[in-house]
């Protein structure tokens, strides 16, 4: 019997600032790297499974710009697509849905008040629930931060991904933040642990540089998709190659 999940989904994450794409490591040292309407129908072309759209400021600076970009991007992208930041409430789940997203991904605002979980999934159904994760290795155990990795908030990584699921949360999207940008491989540890005792599709994202990388990722831990920035976004590795190479582990 093979090891490894069927169906290993792939995806890339824009994160917007703006009007661009920007891409940092460990969530520092931004760079524009494009403009997200432009970059996103690339990656549709080049078959992608899913595009998440994130405003990293907007939890900030209290803004839904990306509500439009989405809106702009459902006329001509035809996958799955995602998007997060400033989602506070049930009402910004529903005009993210009705602007053509197909899920909504929350972080901030889950740790602050996790009903909006139990919330978002009652109404709309789990499936359009994505809680994101930023996880943050503070040896031996992760602690969960928000605000795009500028707030700590003590709670534990593994604790929270318990709780997230139980209040209805339909997939997990679990970044190393130690890893992210670095290209150097998944915090496999983090994944491991997580993975042991899930229940709902969980996305690995941060770290990936190489193929070997994924298959590194994969033979510790149970992953239903992969999320990738930095490696599509620099040309270190193509929407082709990782498919492929996904496929051909079985």
């Amino acid at each position: 019997m093979n090891k490894f999940k069927k169906n290993i989904r792939l995806l890339t994450k824009l994160e917007v600032k703006s009007p661009n794409v920007i891409k940092g490591i460990q969530f520092e040292g931004l760079r524009v790297v494009g403009r997200p309407d432009a970059m996103a129908e690339a990656y549709y072309n080049q078959n992608i499974d899913e595009i998440m759209y994130v405003d990293v400021v907007a939890s900030l600076y209290e803004r839904r710009q990306i509500i439009e970009t989405v809106a702009e991007a459902s006329k001509k992208i035809f996958i799955p697509m995602t998007v997060g930041g400033g989602i506070r409430s049930i009402e910004d789940i529903q005009k993210a849905l009705e602007s053509g997203a197909d899920k909504v991904t929350i972080n901030t605002a889950a740790v602050a008040n996790p009903d909006i979980i139990d919330q978002g999934s009652l109404k709309y159904g789990s499936q359009c629930i994505l809680v994101s994760i930023e996880a943050k290795n503070r040896g031996g155990w992760w602690e969960v931060l928000t605000d795009n990795g500028r707030q700590s908030t003590g709670v534990s990584v593994v604790d929270w991904v318990k709780e997230v699921q139980d209040r209805g949360a339909g997939e997990i999207l679990l970044t190393s933040i130690d890893k992210d940008g670095t290209r150097k491989g998944f915090d496999l540890n983090l994944y491991k642990s997580v993975s042991a005792d899930i229940g709902v599709p969980l996305i690995a994202c941060g770290g990936l540089g190489s193929l070997e990388h994924i298959q590194d990722l994969l033979e510790v831990a149970r992953i239903d998709a992969i999320c990738s920035g930095a490696a599509l976004h620099f040309n270190v590795l193509s929407v082709s190659e990782i498919k492929h190479f996904i496929q051909s582990l079985g």
